[in-house]
């Protein structure tokens, strides 16, 4: 619903191939619902994924999962990324590890979804032209790899 809504604001012509908000809405609520069940019809739910996709996607938080895990952990983010926010996602992180050391987090203020870097507001039509990933964030995982 996120992503609809906002290419609906930045790129109308991107969000006109996909389904209206509404629509998204619904179907990430029955998603949610107690009605969700493993025969519900996959074109009901989001992207038209079977039912027991978002059963099992349901009953998994993986932040929790990874708060239990007694290993280093590196989790890189785009500030540009529309898909996986700083703001939305990285925060649900942050507490769920805080004061769980080894955890280290980095963001990248000019990178995308797949840390291409830009300027401005990131637009599906970035993931199309040649890029290559932002060599800070190879950088940081290299760096990060050779510390473990």
């Amino acid at each position: 619903m996120r992503v609809v809504e906002h290419l609906g604001r930045v790129d109308p012509a991107a969000a006109a191939g996909l389904p209206s908000v509404e629509i998204v809405t619904a179907q990430a609520e029955l998603v949610d619902s107690d009605d969700l069940s493993p025969i519900t019809p996959a074109d009901r739910l989001p992207f038209g994924m079977p039912a027991p996709y978002w059963l099992d996607l349901r009953a998994y938080d993986p932040a929790a999962v990874a708060a239990t895990l007694d290993l280093p952990m590196l989790f890189l983010q785009g500030e540009r990324d529309y898909q996986v926010t700083v703001t939305a996602d990285l925060a649900g992180w942050r507490t769920a590890l805080a004061g769980r050391p080894p955890v280290t987090i980095r963001t990248y203020p000019a990178a995308d979804h797949m840390f291409f870097p830009g300027e401005g507001i990131s637009l599906p039509a970035d993931y199309t032209r040649p890029h290559h990933v932002d060599v800070q964030v190879i950088d940081d995982i290299a760096d990060w790899i050779i510390a473990q």
